[in-house]
């Protein structure tokens, strides 16, 4: 049987400013993604405000849970996705370099 990993994440800017919730089944390549967008054409939301610096992730084994939770932190107010990253990251470390 295969099993995947789904992956809902939330990148920020370098000040913190600006918060980016997607779902991604390689959270390397799509963090890559995003910081190269963000260096070049700044094609999407998240290269346009340089949201490349990963602060939260989940892991799921079935996409339409990754998607359904992506949908939910995407509907929330801000203040509930900081408290969301601080539970999970206190010092709101950038977290592009963890092994997965």
């Amino acid at each position: 049987m295969n099993f995947h990993n789904y992956f809902v994440y939330i990148t920020t800017n370098h000040n913190k400013t600006v918060l980016y919730t997607g779902v991604s089944n390689d959270l390397k390549r799509r963090l890559y993604e995003h910081e190269q967008d963000s260096k070049s054409l700044k094609n999407t939301f998240a290269g346009k405000y340089n949201c490349s610096h990963l602060v939260y992730f989940g892991i799921f084994q079935n996409i339409e849970h990754a998607i359904s939770r992506e949908k939910e932190i995407k509907g929330w107010k801000r203040v509930k996705k900081e408290n969301l990253i601080s539970a999970f990251d206190p010092e709101w470390k950038f977290l592009n370099d963890i092994e997965l």
